[in-house]
């Protein structure tokens, strides 16, 4: 196990710099562990464990304190652990203890309390009771209260309450019941009068078998649709349930599938941005509010039909399309016919440039003005929230196939085995996740108060560094590593580039909690008088360089005067576009293909 300090000697004397970057971190560089236990957000405790039950799973969890992942068994055991409980401590029969337990949101706490507060209003609210409200009559023969038909005595079926009514009867009002959902679950007796609860025995023994399957179904779920502490996977397709336990910090949660996502909101997982602002923008993406805003920034109304017009090239001479037929000038939106060589020609107008001194198009203009700003602002935001959920879409496609086919070349050709991989799949799973917090920082920079300005300008700065920083951790795990794998035999500095990529994964992972938990914050960093100490809060981040480099946020105040200020301690410099790091002799971007 190498210290921090060791790493950062060992990466200089490298060339790499990676650490310099983020020294000041509290992590040990040398952890092969996917997260620290003390400290750690739920998303960055995926890893890859093949010898596990899960290992089916492309991606499995290490459990946390603050929720379990249920399987149908798992909810299954619970419930009949639940009804065993309720049983005993009350001497009522399973099934009873089942009703209560549906009536009352399986709350087991609930139940003893009511209970033992009054018996007999709680029997009385769930159905339950003691004895038959309706004698069965003395003779051989009885009436069917619904069909009215007259069957032999030990034909008909009744509830506790006693009301008999044919199979036949029963059976088409269970099959109804169910089928109209999970209110069978409550079902009571078919006598209007009468609110008996139909047991589950008298499901099993009238009803279908298709329909005992939907009642099983209904059953089940109902553990965890009924229960505020449980709650579905919202993965398409899942059928884990997570069981969460309240007031316990993060609401991250990560499935067995591998999907991960806020319990709160069951949108994906979003930290650092709050489950509010997520309800905003997803809003915000798919509402016809950004449509309305394009329109009115890049196009006019006809003058005459009303009909909005694009012009994306040529002269002002604007014809409106049939039926119309309009002509007129696109500055002025005055007929064209009386436009020409006295108004400017073709590509200009006088009338207009006159009216616009006098002021009579400033409300106009103001207002497209505006909303092309605006629509600018958001696409801008939104154009690198997308760019970076496709990048993490990606890299989950690398790591698919790193576990699938590179791990076990890699093994053989360095004659390692794979367990002592891991450190790979573990960088590879920390890009994942840093690609899920870069995202939603965007969608936090939208929503950061455009007056803030300090604010604006530290938090601008604090994403450029975490950009750079995980573009280094990128370009290890994927173009570094491509050397090993193909490599003809046994490398001797295999050793140093798990010691180094080790170390980046570290101190990256470092980075990115204290990155979430500053912006959580609010950004206290920047002090009341409207200023922050961006070297002491990047190395509160664990960032302490002194090379601090402007964030690509839209209106940011802080780029570097000079192309030599992006040059960093170990001679690479950071595109202006990608955050990519080049080295120092390059002159256009080797991601992006951008000039320096």
């Amino acid at each position: 196990m190498e210290s921090e300090d060791d790493i950062d000697m060992h990466d200089a004397n490298n060339e790499s710099g990676e650490d310099h970057f983020y020294s000041g971190g509290d992590d040990d560089a040398g952890t092969m562990a996917a997260c620290d236990d003390s400290d750690a957000d739920v998303a960055d405790c995926e890893f890859i464990d093949h010898d596990s039950d899960d290992s089916d799973d492309p991606v499995t969890h290490r459990p946390l304190q603050n929720y379990t992942i249920l399987s149908e068994v798992d909810i299954r055991q619970r419930q009949e652990d639940d009804i065993m409980r309720i049983s005993t401590v009350l001497s009522i029969s399973n099934v009873e203890a089942g009703i209560l337990l549906r009536y009352y949101s399986w709350s087991v706490s609930k139940i003893h309390d009511e209970w033992f507060a009054d018996e007999e209003k709680v029997r009385r609210s769930v159905g339950l009771l003691e004895k038959p409200v309706v004698p069965f009559p003395d003779g051989r023969e009885m009436t069917c209260g619904i069909c009215f038909e007259t069957y032999l005595y030990d034909r008909p079926h009744a509830a506790a309450c006693g009301h008999p009514f044919c199979n036949s009867c029963w059976a088409g009002y269970i099959s109804t019941a169910i089928n109209d959902g999970p209110g069978c679950l409550m079902l009571r007796c078919p006598d209007p009068s009468c609110a008996a609860a139909v047991d589950q025995d008298m499901i099993n023994a009238l009803a279908s078998d298709e329909d005992r399957e939907k009642y099983f179904r209904y059953f089940v779920r109902s553990y965890v649709e009924d229960n505020r502490k449980t709650k579905w996977c919202p993965a398409p397709g899942c059928d884990y349930a997570v069981d969460f336990i309240l007031g316990s910090g993060s609401y991250d949660v990560t499935c067995r599938c591998s999907y991960s996502f806020c319990w709160n909101c069951t949108e994906e997982a979003h930290r650092p941005v709050d489950c509010g602002t997520v309800a905003k923008w997803i809003l915000k993406n798919s509402a016809e509010s950004e449509n309305m805003n394009w329109i009115l920034a890049n196009s006019k109304p006809c003058p005459k039909c009303k009909r909005p017009i694009e012009k994306n090239q040529g002269c002002m001479h604007i014809t409106c399309t049939p039926p119309c037929k309009f002509e007129f000038c696109w500055l002025c939106l005055g007929a064209w016919s009386e436009h020409g060589e006295r108004t400017g020609g073709f590509y200009a107008c006088n009338r207009y440039e006159t009216a616009k001194q006098e002021g009579v198009y400033d409300e106009a203009e103001k207002r497209r003005e505006m909303a092309k700003n605006s629509l600018e602002r958001y696409t801008h935001y939104y154009e690198r929230w997308a760019t970076n959920q496709s990048s993490r879409q990606k890299t989950l496609a690398d790591l698919q196939q790193m576990q699938s086919v590179h791990l076990e070349k890699l093994s053989d050709i360095q004659c390692q085995p794979e367990s002592q991989l891991k450190f790979i799949t573990e960088a590879w799973l920390q890009i994942v996740e840093c690609r899920r917090v870069l995202k939603w920082t965007y969608a936090y920079g939208y929503y950061l108060p455009e007056h803030e300005h300090a604010k604006r300008q530290f938090f601008e700065y604090l994403q450029g560094e975490a950009e750079s920083g995980l573009e280094r951790l990128h370009q290890c795990a994927e173009k570094e590593l491509q050397v090993y794998l193909n490599a003809e035999g046994p490398s001797k500095d295999f050793n140093e580039f798990r010691t180094k990529l080790a170390g980046l994964t570290s101190v990256t992972r470092n980075y990115f909690e204290n990155l979430v938990r500053a912006l959580e914050n609010g950004l206290s960093d920047v002090d009341s008088r409207g200023a922050c100490s961006r070297m002491g809060s990047a190395k509160n981040l664990g960032g302490g360089s002194s090379r601090g480099r402007s964030g690509k946020g839209k209106g940011s105040t802080s780029k570097s005067s000079g192309s030599s200020r992006n040059i960093d301690d170990s001679g690479h410099w950071s595109c202006e576009y990608c955050t990519f790091a080049n080295v120092k002799s390059a002159t256009i971007c080797q991601m992006c293909q951008q000039r320096r």
